[in-house]
């Protein structure tokens, strides 16, 4: 048996669901790796290109703060 979910804005998305005041505010989720776009919320794909790179983005007025899902205890 297989399945498969579409789901818009996935990982934006799932952000909402551990960060519920993120609600109604623009979202980007970036990579791992290099740092480029990999999700918007529907409040940034107006402003924001999928695979831009963070440092082309970062001073965007829209993006009002930058929290690490990863982080060290």
């Amino acid at each position: 048996m297989f399945a498969l979910a579409d789901v818009n804005s996935f990982y934006a998305s799932c952000e909402r669901v551990f960060r519920p005041d993120l609600k109604g505010k623009p979202i980007v989720v970036l990579s791992n790796n290099d740092g480029n776009v990999i999700a918007r919320s529907a409040e940034a794909k107006p402003w924001i290109k999928m695979g831009t790179p963070w440092f082309q983005i970062k001073n965007v007025q829209v993006i009002m703060n930058f929290t690490p899902r990863c982080r060290r205890a």
